[in-house]
């Protein structure tokens, strides 16, 4: 008979497709030790199963119009709110026979994990692309013109052209495909998803860049957003170049 830490590392190590199997084999024993890793084995496959369902789920909408184009590409933007930095914005278009789970809204995923999806997604789609607008045109035109710019960009980088586009929730001017805006698509499809994924940690990664140019604003660890340590060092030390003056006017 199997000691209860050789079945603990089974189960433990055993791929969630190995998983019902083992459960089977081991849920007569009758031990303590066996029976508490066989219920946890099973929570960490009911989770698994719980998972796939619900990235199907946010396949609705790319089952919908895969009937129809090879191409659906998925578009969402990060940086509409900080007072410091660019607007960034990625479109990607996943395959048909895509198969990532954990997908969803940027904010809802920890760091870490967005950096193991954002690898993933790039490894995937057949094609991506992120676009960005500046600082001057944010202030210049305001967040939202700019954001479309950066939505345009995004989509002309591609390496092929996408024949209908999901957005989260906006409508973009001059572009020639047809769109689909979704309230809250970053939740609802995995196209958008992926695209609020890598939109946010580019832009992650380019404001750690600026802290170490510009170190005294904590741009690292705020992402250029007003939380009470940026906005001190703000009034301190006045604003840098990469600052929205059309945001900061009443902080000043």
């Amino acid at each position: 008979m199997s000691s209860i830490q050789e079945i603990k590392q089974v189960l433990q190590h055993a791929t969630y497709e190995e998983l019902p199997a083992f459960i089977t084999q081991y849920q007569e024993d009758e031990r303590a030790g066996v029976i508490k890793e066989v219920t946890r084995a099973q929570k960490r496959l009911d989770q698994w199963k719980a998972e796939i369902q619900r990235i199907e789920n946010m396949k609705t909408y790319e089952y919908q119009y895969w009937k129809d184009y090879d191409y659906v590409c998925g578009i969402d933007e990060v940086g509409r709110g900080p007072l410091a930095g660019p607007v960034m914005a990625a479109a990607v278009v996943f395959p048909k026979d895509v198969n990532l789970l954990y997908l969803n809204d940027s904010k809802q995923l920890s760091e870490k994990k967005r950096e193991e999806l954002y690898e993933e997604i790039k490894a995937t789609a057949i094609t991506y692309a992120v676009g960005i607008a500046d600082v001057a045109t944010i202030d210049e035109i305001n967040i939202l013109q700019a954001n479309y710019i950066a939505m345009r960009q995004a989509i002309s980088k591609l390496s092929v052209e996408p024949q209908i586009l999901l957005n989260d929730a906006v409508t973009i001017p001059s572009v020639n495909q047809p769109q689909v805006p979704i309230i809250k698509g970053d939740t609802k499809s995995i196209s958008i998803a992926a695209a609020s994924i890598l939109a946010k940690v580019e832009r992650d990664h380019l404001m750690c860049v600026y802290d170490e140019i510009y170190p005294q604003y904590g741009f690292a660890r705020n992402k250029g957003y007003g939380s009470a340590e940026h906005i001190e060092a703000l009034r301190k030390y006045g604003p840098c170049e990469i600052h929205r003056r059309t945001f900061i006017k009443n902080l000043i």
